[in-house]
C-alpha cells in the first residue's frame, strides 16, 4: 500500500468517493456542480485542505482529507480528518489504518497539537475503529448552521 497526497488528476476519483460517502452515511445526493469545484479548490490550495490517498496495485483504495483549526488553548494546530472513504473492494484490508497512521506521523512531524474527527452518533463500527487507533470520545457535540 502506498499513501500519497492527491493531485488535480485525482479530483474525479475524490468527487466519486465523496458522492458515495454521502450516500452511504447520510443518504444524501451531493450536487456534483458544487462538489467538483470544491474538491479542485482543496487540491489547489493546501491552506484549504489536503487529501491523502491510499493506493493498492495502482488503484486508489481510500481517502481522507485534512483541514486545520488553530487552537489558542494549545497554541497549536489541530488536524481535522474529514471525507474518509474506503472503496468497497478494499474494505477490511487496513486502508484507513494506513491512512490514519501516515497522517498521525505527518501531524507529529509538523508539531500539531492533535488530531480530531467527527463521527455519526450511530456509526459504532467507525467509532470502534477510531478507538483502536488511539482516539477517544470527547465531551463535545458538533452544532452547525449551513448557509
Amino acid at each position: 500500500m502506498r499513501i500519497r497526497i492527491a493531485t488535480i488528476e485525482d479530483a474525479t476519483t475524490i468527487a466519486d468517493f465523496n458522492t458515495r460517502l454521502a450516500h452511504e452515511t447520510e443518504h444524501l445526493a451531493l450536487d456534483r456542480a458544487t462538489l467538483e469545484p470544491g474538491v479542485g479548490a482543496a487540491i489547489a490550495d493546501p491552506l484549504k485542505a489536503t487529501y491523502y490517498l491510499a493506493e493498492i496495485d495502482g488503484k486508489v483504495a481510500g481517502q481522507l482529507m485534512i483541514t486545520h483549526e488553530w487552537s489558542d488553548w494549545r497554541n497549536g494546530d489541530l488536524w481535522w480528518i474529514q471525507s474518509v472513504y474506503v472503496a468497497a473492494d478494499f474494505r477490511r484490508r487496513g486502508v484507513f489504518k494506513a491512512l490514519y497512521e501516515h497522517v498521525r506521523e505527518a501531524a507529529r512531524k509538523s508539531g500539531a497539537a492533535g488530531i480530531r474527527l467527527y463521527v455519526e452518533r450511530e456509526n459504532q463500527k467507525a467509532q470502534d475503529t477510531y478507538r483502536k487507533l488511539g482516539m477517544s470520545m470527547t465531551p463535545y457535540l458538533v452544532m452547525e448552521e449551513i448557509l
